[in-house]
């Protein structure tokens, strides 16, 4: 926690302390929060506030008379064209709020937002879930506690009366939502979990209503003790019970939606610009346009993406790469917005802004992921097409076969035992299954640099056996280097590279640009150059602070007259390692050598070893010549088949013989060329430091570029899968063993029956079962 911001908290909890209050409300949600726990403050007019969120503060501070009284507090209103969607079936896609025609759920907007403000719904189903909760506790002590204990609260001809008094606004207002789920289900026959607790929930009530106000109708055996029973504690308990249930729901796919409100967060709300008379003026980030020049002072985060034009420091890039060492960074290096800037001041020109910055795509692809269906969801979709029907079907047959055969008093056994199959054959946590797993495991994998585009691909990423590889900028850097410098006849090693950066500036060969980089690594001063020349396919030569300076091949050495025999061994070696070698003449003298290569990535080869460990086949792709394409395989070792000189069509071409061969292959690249390939993968993964073509091209994106988060990829996919899996097999037995139980074939045998009330348990439990499940993915090992 930076200065200003634990001033902050500390003077929040001071006045907190001084007030005497434990808690205050939040001017703009009206929610109760802690001054001493929320990290979100504002002061105004010399007042301090407290806010639940970020996304509060923020509308505070933008207008805070809106939300003290000086006027009209603004109302919460869909953007105008904003897409919702189904979190459940993303295909339904509306303009505005409302309810999905499949399922029945309130739809969700597709856009992330930073307002963290509760889900409306869920702060209905709550409200709704407190006055069911605190009408269902008298409702079972005068419906079963008192009986079951011999006492006797009210008369049994005032019980059936009072219990309708405590269930009425039960059915009628906290479950309202339920029946009008399933009349729309029933209208749009789309058949779903609310089409049976409707039905169920309706029978319940409309029998017990009937038997309290006209119990005349009824026939002398349906009556016990002189008296027809009523069912209303289980209207009531199993409304209270399915609350329950979505109340969980919600509040699991709150947590879900934290986890990019989270990555939105890490952008700042504001950026320091740098007027054209060299002064500051803060500004919100909306503001910010393409060119400007903007302040990050030590502590910041990095407004938006851009480029260092002034300044030095070291940058903490773990949110997008998920390494903890910060990164030098200095003119011309690259920054990206939600970055947090070291000790130094930086000044940078913005680039990219808006939607266009890397977080922003981050956000949007972890979103897209986790609305996107596994095909695997395809199983529970059909079983669930057919499923809500045949279970209607059972609870009829049924009712209609303890209504024959039954022990007395048989309605009041056939009533119960069909609404029990309704009620626990819930299709709830069947549907929750899959979306709840990939939504979590999208979010976990955004924060481990490994951004799922759609859950196909980690379905299909689980299952690969071959891992095709591109060369450059996947398992090298995919920038030349100086990798190597050797002097003869007494030059030192200094001034051999200063003599050839000051020549190599003048050249637009990649080889040139990296002895430059390099002599600016080392601080090396640039001399003036006169008489450039540049020999095709020979090298370049010219007079360097009045030295006459060469550098090429051993073909331009020697028509220059100078002898390269001494690096001759030395250069033939560093080829076959893979390097380019160019020589370095001055005043007519051998100088030396430099070996420029594209360094293979740090953590290629343990990430190579830790692929082939866990069973999968390493190809490599790449258009280079096959010396250094074999020079990268031995460093990096663990490569099974190298191919070399190859055109974009080819490596598609490759990868489909793959496939053809009955391989299941993911192509991981960084390049235009690799979008064919990557297209063509079972699974496309692109560097996340690559073109935006092959980005687009791929089901996942590495962050950072580094194979190591092919490795964390692997995992989370099998992780993710394995979740899904479980939470199958646990819908399928729950629905597969409970009906059963509920129709009472075991009552024959074993006297056992399933009351409404249990069955309505069960069914929150096996959701709550699944809901847990899958958030046991943001604990998972990568």
């Amino acid at each position: 926690m930076d200065q200003h911001a634990a001033h902050e908290h500390a003077h929040a909890h001071d006045c907190a302390q001084h007030r005497g209050e434990s808690s205050v409300i939040d001017p703009v949600c009206g929610m109760t929060v802690d001054p001493a726990k929320t990290p979100h403050h504002a002061e105004h007019d010399g007042q301090a506030y407290h806010f639940c969120s970020a996304g509060c503060r923020t509308k505070f501070a933008a207008d805070p008379e809106a939300y003290l009284g000086g006027k009209p507090r603004p109302e919460p209103k869909a953007t105008p064209g904003a897409i919702w969607t189904c979190p459940m079936h993303p295909q339904i896609r509306r303009e505005g709020p409302g309810t999905c025609p499949i399922c029945g759920m309130a739809l969700e907007p597709e856009e992330p937002s930073l307002d963290d403000t509760p889900n409306p719904e869920l702060v209905d189903f709550t409200k709704r879930l407190w006055v069911a909760g605190t009408l269902t506790v008298p409702l079972l002590i005068v419906s079963m506690v008192a009986e079951m204990l011999g006492l006797r609260i009210v008369s049994p001809a005032a019980s059936p009366w009072v219990q309708l008094a405590l269930t009425a606004p039960i059915v009628l207002w906290a479950g309202k939502p339920f029946f009008e789920r399933g009349w729309a289900s029933i209208r749009t026959r789309h058949l779903n979990m609310f089409t049976l607790i409707a039905i169920g929930v309706g029978a319940a009530f409309l029998y017990s209503l009937v038997a309290t106000v006209a119990p005349g109708l009824f026939p002398a055996s349906f009556r016990m003790h002189g008296t027809v029973p009523v069912y209303y504690e289980a209207a009531g308990v199993v409304v209270t019970l399915v609350l329950l249930g979505q109340v969980l729901e919600l509040r699991a796919r709150a947590a879900t939606g934290r986890a990019i409100r989270a990555l939105m967060d890490l952008a700042p709300k504001t950026a320091r610009r740098i007027r054209s008379d060299g002064s500051d003026e803060e500004i919100d980030l909306g503001d910010v346009h393409a060119g400007d020049r903007l302040r990050v002072r030590p502590g910041e985060a990095v407004p938006v993406d851009g480029m260092v034009i002034d300044g030095r420091s070291s940058v903490d890039e773990s949110m997008l790469t998920g390494e903890p060492a910060p990164v030098l960074k200095e003119h011309g290096a690259a920054l990206t917005g939600g970055t947090v800037n070291g000790t130094g001041s930086l000044v940078m020109e913005a680039q990219a802004v808006g939607s266009d910055t890397v977080l922003a795509r981050i956000v949007r692809m972890v979103a897209e992921a986790q609305r996107s269906r596994a095909p695997i969801q395809a199983v529970a979709d059909r079983i669930s097409g057919w499923f809500v029907p045949l279970v209607v079907a059972i609870s009829i047959v049924t009712f209609i076969v303890w209504n024959l055969v039954g022990p007395e008093p048989r309605f009041g056994h056939a009533l119960l035992n069909a609404i029990a199959v309704l009620i626990i054959a819930c299709p709830c946590a069947l549907g929750l299954a899959t979306p709840m797993s990939i939504m979590v495991g999208a979010g976990r994998g955004a924060h481990a640099g490994v951004l799922i585009k759609n859950a196909e691909a980690l379905q299909a990423f689980e299952k690969v056996d071959t891992i095709v590889i591109d060369k450059t900028g996947t398992l090298t850097e995919g920038r030349p280097a100086l990798i190597g410098v050797e002097t003869v006849n007494g030059f030192a090693e200094d001034e051999l590279v200063s003599a050839a950066a000051s020549l190599e500036r003048h050249s637009e060969h990649p080889m040139a640009h990296a002895i430059v980089t390099d002599a600016e690594e080392r601080g090396l001063e640039f001399a003036s150059v006169e008489g450039f020349q540049s020999h095709t396919g020979l090298g370049v030569s010219g007079r360097v602070a009045g030295r006459q300076v060469s550098v090429g091949n051993a073909a331009l050495m020697q028509q220059l007259g100078i002898d390269p025999a001494p690096v001759t061994a030395s250069a033939d070696q560093r080829r076959r390692d893979g390097a380019g070698v160019m020589l370095v003449g001055i005043d007519g003298k051998l100088a030396g050598l430099l070996a420029v290569a594209d360094p293979v990535r740090a953590t290629a080869a343990q990430a190579i070893a830790d692929l082939k460990a866990d069973g999968l086949r390493i190809v490599m792709l790449t258009g280079d010549n096959a010396t250094t394409a074999d020079a990268v395989a031995r460093q990096v070792g663990g490569i099974d088949e190298v191919r070399a000189d190859l055109r974009p069509d080819d490596k598609a071409r490759i990868v489909g013989e793959l496939k053809a061969n009955g391989a299941r292959v993911a192509m991981a690249g960084d390049g235009i060329n690799d979008a064919p390939a990557l297209a063509v993968a079972d699974v496309g993964v692109a560097m996340g430091t690559g073109t935006d073509v092959a980005i687009e091209s791929a089901g996942m994106t590495l962050t950072k570029g580094d194979l190591a988060a092919i490795v964390r990829a692997r995992h989370l996919a099998k992780a993710t899968m394995a979740n899904i899996r479980q939470n199958l097999f646990f819908s399928f037995v729950f629905n597969g063993v409970g009906v059963p139980v509920a129709a009472g074939v075991l009552y024959p045998v074993a006297g056992i029956l399933l009351s409404p009330m249990f069955a309505g348990a069960a069914m929150a439990l096996s959701s709550f079962t699944v809901v847990t499940n899958a958030l046991r993915l943001n604990a998972v090992k990568l």
